[in-house]
C-alpha cells in the first residue's frame, strides 16, 4: 500500500527479494498540473512495469476493498507514503501485521509531511522508522529505527530521496527479522509525540519577523512544494533557495527589507540578522541565479518584500 515517490524503493526492495505479491493498493489516479490531466502515482507506474494487480479504491476501509484483501489472504501489509488511513479489520488479516516506514524518528514527526517539519523546525537529524501498525496515527510499536545526519543546506527534496533508500533498506531487515521471530516491538514513548501536519500552498509564506535561521530553515523545508514565498510589489516571489549570512552584527533595517543585492543575490533583513536570496522566481516567469534575475529586475535598498 503506497502512492508517493517515498515508496517506490520500498517496492523495488520486495520485488529484488522474490516476495509473492499479490496486490498493490494505491490512490486512484488524479487530475495534476495546468492541464489537469490524469497522472498515475508513482507506485501504480512500478506496479504496472512488474504486472502486479493494481487497487485503486477511494477508500480502502469500505467493505468491496476489505474483501478483496481477505480474499488475497496477505501474509504481510507493507505500508509506505500510501496516503489513507487502514482500519483495524485490515490490519489484523495478516498473519504478520502491518508494517509502516515512515519518515522520522518516531515518535516525533508523526504525520503527513515528516520531512519538511523536521527541517522547519531546525533538526539536525533524521531517520526512518518501521512500525507495527494499529488504529492510531503512526503511534505503532516501533519495530527498527535508523538515524541520519540533516545536511546544513539540505532541502525537503534531497532529504526525502535519502531517506526513501533508507527506507528499503530498513524495510528489508525488519521483514528479515519480524518473519523469523527476532523482532521484539517497542512501546512508543507518547510524551515524546510530536505532529507533522499536511503542508498547505499558504504554509510557504515567509514569516520575515523571525530570526534568519528560521527563515532559512523554512525555505529549505518548503522546497520543493509547497515552495516558501513572498510578494514583489504585489507579485508572488517564490524563494527556491538561499544562504545565512553570519556577519556577527544585528541589522536596523526593518524585516523584509532588501539591505542590498550583489552578484551573489540579494540581501533581505529578518527579525534578526541578514539572508541572502541566491535562486528566486517572480509571478509568471521562470526559475532563476538571483543574479540573473537582477540583470532584468531592478530591486532597490529599501526595496520591501512582504504583502504591502
Amino acid at each position: 500500500m503506497g502512492t508517493g515517490q517515498f515508496a517506490v524503493p520500498s517496492l523495488k526492495i520486495l520485488l529484488s527479494r522474490g516476495d509473492n505479491i499479490v496486490g498493490v493498493f494505491t490512490q486512484p489516479d488524479r487530475p495534476q498540473g495546468r492541464g489537469l490531466k490524469l497522472r498515475i502515482s508513482p507506485i501504480k507506474a512500478l506496479a504496472l512495469e512488474n504486472q502486479l494487480l493494481i487497487f485503486q479504491p477511494e477508500n480502502v476501509n469500505q467493505e468491496e476493498s476489505i474483501g478483496v484483501i481477505e480474499r488475497l489472504s496477505p501474509e504481510l501489509i507493507v505500508v509506505a507514503a500510501f496516503g489513507q488511513i487502514i482500519s483495524p479489520r485490515i490490519l489484523a488479516i495478516p498473519k504478520f501485521g502491518a508494517i509502516n516506514v515512515h519518515a522520522s524518528l518516531l515518535p516525533k514527526y508523526r504525520g503527513a509531511a515528516p520531512i519538511n517539519w523536521a527541517i522547519i523546525r531546525g533538526e539536525r537529524e533524521s531517520g526512518v522508522t518501521t512500525i507495527l501498525m494499529d488504529k492510531g496515527l503512526d503511534s505503532g510499536d516501533i519495530l527498527l529505527q535508523k538515524k541520519v545526519e540533516i545536511f546544513p543546506e539540505e532541502n525537503a527534496g534531497e532529504l526525502h530521496d535519502r531517506l526513501a533508500l533508507l527506507g528499503a533498506e530498513v524495510l528489508e531487515e525488519t521483514i528479515e527479522r519480524l518473519t523469523h521471530g527476532a523482532l521484539v516491538p517497542k512501546k512508543q514513548n507518547e510524551s515524546e509525540a510530536s505532529y507533522a501536519p499536511t503542508l498547505k500552498k499558504e504554509n510557504g509564506i515567509i514569516d520575515w519577523e523571525k530570526p534568519g535561521e528560521e527563515v532559512y530553515n523554512h525555505i529549505r523545508g518548503m522546497n520543493p512544494w509547497p515552495g516558501a514565498f513572498t510578494f514583489l510589489h504585489g507579485k508572488i516571489f517564490k524563494i527556491h533557495k538561499a544562504k545565512r549570512i553570519d556577519n556577527g552584527f544585528e541589522t536596523e533595517s526593518r524585516p523584509g527589507k532588501v539591505v542590498n543585492t550583489s552578484a551573489e543575490g540579494i540581501v533581505v533583513a529578518t527579525g534578526r540578522g541578514l539572508i541572502l536570496l541566491t535562486e528566486v522566481q517572480l509571478e509568471n516567469h521562470k526559475r532563476m541565479p538571483a543574479k540573473l534575475f537582477l540583470q532584468g529586475h531592478s530591486i532597490p535598498s529599501g526595496t520591501q518584500l512582504g504583502k504591502e
